[in-house]
């Protein structure tokens, strides 16, 4: 029987669990962002080409639109089991080593989101610390980073439970439940 604890994780991380829905809202922000941004290059496209009149300051809103489209990503990757993975060592060893390799791809996965979360908050404070604005528009860029800081800074619990299943499963000899995987249910 498994212990409760380990029940809610797996509760989490379940399609439609809470985990799964909070991520998908954030990857449809990205992705909103995302249409909005290439509906905007085009405009700026257009404008350039029959007008010689282009987007003042679309570059500066597109690099932190692009960054944040990219970080909203991360979170529903993670949960969903959409990292990149090297499996064909496991695949030769066995389901037992194969476990065991995903388990500390999972931790190693971890141990990446935390510095990447830890160094965009030293270079978001390094922003605010220098007043740092863009360039055409002349926009304070600390807020934009902050939104890419706490996107990226989401992941890491997201890890934290996902590592925990991997452990939990690995040592019962069991096979993971997570998202994206043909073994959901099992």
């Amino acid at each position: 029987m498994a212990r409760p604890g380990y029940a809610v994780l797996e509760g989490l991380v379940r399609p439609d669990g809470p985990l799964d829905h909070v991520t998908r809202w954030i990857a449809l922000i990205g992705l909103i962002g995302l249409l909005g941004i290439t509906l905007v290059i085009v405009a700026d496209v257009i404008l350039r080409g029959l007008f010689n009149r282009p987007i003042e300051g679309l570059e500066d809103i597109a690099k932190f639109t692009f960054a944040i489209v990219v970080a909203s990503c991360f979170p529903a990757g993670l949960i969903q089991g959409h990292n990149v993975a090297i499996r064909f060592l496991g695949k030769g060893l066995g389901d037992k080593p194969t476990t065991w390799l995903e388990t500390f791809a999972a931790f190693c996965t971890l141990v990446f989101f935390l510095l990447l979360a830890w160094q965009f908050a030293v270079f978001t404070l390094d922003e605010m610390a220098h007043n740092r604005y863009t360039q055409a528009l002349q926009l304070p860029t600390p807020p934009f980073w902050w939104v890419v800081t706490g996107i990226i800074a989401i992941t890491v619990p997201i890890q934290l439970v996902v590592l925990a299943l991997w452990i939990k499963r690995t040592l019962k000899g069991e096979k993971p439940i997570l998202l994206g995987r043909e073994d959901i249910g099992a």
